[in-house]
């Protein structure tokens, strides 16, 4: 009997075929569920019912939509965040919930760095100035030589300290579960506290998961101890930084400027940061790549193979 899988997930298979074909080789129906005329939600709802596997993006996956899926075996997160579903229902309803950790991993940290230059060099607000028919050069920062300080030295953390390593900087890491000291001493960097790493760091950049501990670990009193000539950056998840207090942090001159590719509402094209020259915004398209996209579709079709097939994934949170 042909199986059902639903995917929600925006650039799944965008690059190739690969996950879809491994997919319908072994049995399964995909239906692509794309958001238009009728809500990406209430295609979910309906189509949900009789699944037996979500290939899911950023969506909420809430209690009363696992509730209502009478076959579903697993939600196959497409990357490693998973904020959005509810891990208790999931749970009590016998559902597996995976992620796909290091198939985005490069996508994300080349991202990040490109935040950090765009920042340090203006070049927002240069190109836009430029097509609007001005030519303004406003001075910038060097990266090469400074001081970089990474909150989360797990696989994207560790590739953007690799990357900078390459500008000539000194590393500082902090990560509230695990260092691994090995890695810094492969690269010459150390283990810190956070503040520490707050008040030492010309750039910092967030690869941390959003939780009770992280929320708005970024506030008044950190933008505070920073150097007024810091940048920092975001690829992470939004709330991890209080966007109020970003805010008039940029508009004083407290701190130098900021990148986020996440934010508390997405697509934050409605925030008060845009109006801020300072302050660079991207739609969460870290993995937006298509070395990325295959990489993700197919570790995410993989999964779901091995739960349903396999009886258990060993990427399951």
């Amino acid at each position: 009997m042909e199986r059902k899988v639903i995917v929600t997930a925006r650039s799944f298979g965008k690059t190739d075929s690969l996950a879809k074909d491994l997919l319908e080789k072994n049995g399964f129906e995909v239906i692509k569920l794309v958001d238009g005329e009728e809500s990406l939600r209430s295609q979910t709802e309906r189509e949900i019912v009789d699944a037996d596997a979500v290939i899911a993006g950023l969506e909420e996956f809430d209690a009363p939509l696992i509730a209502s899926a009478k076959k579903l075996k697993v939600i196959s997160r497409y990357g490693v965040g998973y904020d959005k579903v509810d891990l208790a229902a999931a749970k009590e309803a016998g559902v597996a919930v995976t992620i796909t950790p290091g198939a985005n991993g490069d996508s994300v940290a080349d991202l990040a760095v490109t935040l950090m230059l765009g920042v340090a060099r203006n070049i927002s607000y240069m190109d836009a100035t430029l097509k609007a028919g001005e030519s303004k050069r406003p001075s910038g920062l060097e990266m090469c030589g400074k001081t970089l300080g990474v909150i989360g030295a797990g696989r994207i953390g560790k590739g953007v300290a690799k990357r900078c390593k390459g500008f000539d900087m000194d590393v500082l890491l902090y990560d509230a579960y695990y260092q691994d000291q090995e890695f810094a001493d492969s690269i010459g960097a150390k283990f810190v506290d956070l503040d520490t790493l707050i008040k030492e760091s010309d750039f910092i950049t967030i690869h941390a998961n959003l939780n009770e501990s992280t929320r708005n670990m970024f506030s008044t009193a950190q933008f505070e101890a920073m150097k007024d000539t810091a940048v920092i950056v975001n690829t992470a998840r939004g709330g991890i930084i209080d966007e109020e207090a970003l805010y008039v942090a940029l508009k004083e001159g407290k701190i130098y400027g900021a990148g986020l590719d996440v934010s508390v509402t997405e697509p934050a094209s409605a925030s008060p940061l845009c109006e801020l020259p300072n302050c660079i915004l991207t739609p969460h398209a870290g993995a937006a790549t298509r070395e990325a996209s295959s990489k993700m579709s197919l570790m995410a079709a993989q999964n779901v193979l091995d739960v349903i097939i396999g009886g258990s994934c060993k990427f399951t949170v």
